[in-house]
């Protein structure tokens, strides 16, 4: 159970700031279920209610500053997930922001960024689908490494590079 002030992942959401645990006066709402009042740490205006008991959609402690960092260093070693089947594909991008997980992301903007420039070398144009799940990844994987490193959200590309090249020249 999470704690008023325990700072989350949650779903699309992204990183989220408990703001409140308990029962909801709203309409429509089970008057006797807890629920967590959740506040997205980059739409300030914006409230989430979740239940409790939830068990459908991701809900995790965000990254520690430690963890963000080792990520950060192993994205050279992280495999794409290559999958030639367009249906397959957009399935696989699908669940793997439902999952939450950073090297799943790390994995499918890898394999996007890498299918983009092969698309681009052979003349054709980046599908829309990959453009959406490029940018999803993405926002949702520099948000919470932004919030970890205690850094601006512009400046997680420039730190990762950074960090690879760095560590390349050692």
């Amino acid at each position: 159970m999470y704690n008023i002030n325990d700072m989350v992942v949650y779903g699309n959401q992204g990183v989220c700031e408990v703001v409140n645990v308990g029962t909801l006066s709203m309409s429509m709402v089970d008057k006797k279920k807890k629920y967590y009042t959740l506040r997205p740490f980059y739409h300030r205006d914006a409230a989430v209610y979740v239940p409790v008991d939830n068990v459908t959609a991701v809900m995790r402690p965000v990254i520690s500053k430690t963890e963000a960092e080792q990520l950060i260093e192993k994205i050279p070693d992280i495999d794409y997930a290559w999958i030639t089947n367009e249906q397959e594909r957009e399935t696989q991008y699908k669940d793997a922001l439902k999952t939450c997980d950073c090297e799943e992301l790390v994995k499918i903007i890898k394999t996007l960024f890498r299918r983009k420039k092969t698309r681009i070398d052979e003349g054709k144009k980046v599908t829309v689908v990959d453009e959406r799940y490029f940018k999803q990844a993405e926002n949702q994987l520099y948000e919470e490494l932004a919030y970890a490193l205690g850094i601006d959200k512009n400046e997680v590309a420039a730190h990762i590079t950074k960090t690879i090249t760095g560590k390349n020249r050692k």
